[in-house]
């Protein structure tokens, strides 16, 4: 986390901001994204969780079709709003997660468990959606990690 973090001060110069979404190292953060609707353009905003795995910031969800997900297939800028402890807006790039050792690392971690109880694992890391975030800044850069 601390490379994801890091990247976000850098960008944001708010070490809060950082510090918010270092929580989703030690499990699931309750965050609103909004994406663009793939097919109306319009802001799609919904309440989703961000969890931290091996450095990496990513979006899951259980297998199925997922709005979300289609409309950042389309166009992969996105912002969360964190709303908790702190209330801001970050912008993102998101990567869908295709390599299958990555997807394997993340539906085993810790912070995937309730997704796990929901779906077999074996159904997961096949067809459960899975995007990175990385920080719009770092992607102008062509930085990813």
């Amino acid at each position: 986390m601390a490379i994801v973090a890091r990247s976000i001060m850098d960008t944001h110069r708010d070490p809060s901001v950082a510090a918010s979404l270092e929580r989703a190292a030690t499990g699931p953060i309750t965050v609103d994204i909004t994406t663009t609707g793939r097919r109306s353009g319009m802001p799609q905003r919904i309440e989703i969780w961000i969890v931290e795995v091996g450095g990496r910031l990513v979006i899951c969800g259980t297998p199925g079709p997922r709005g979300w997900l289609a409309n950042l297939r389309a166009d992969s800028a996105m912002t969360v709003h964190l709303k908790d402890e702190l209330v801001v807006d970050v912008d993102f790039d998101a990567q869908e997660v295709t390599d299958p050792a990555l997807r394997r690392e993340i539906w085993t971690h810790a912070g995937t468990e309730w997704y796990r109880n929901q779906s077999g694992l074996d159904d997961l890391i096949a067809d459960g959606p899975v995007v990175q975030l990385v920080p719009r800044e770092e992607r102008r850069l062509g930085a990813v990690r």
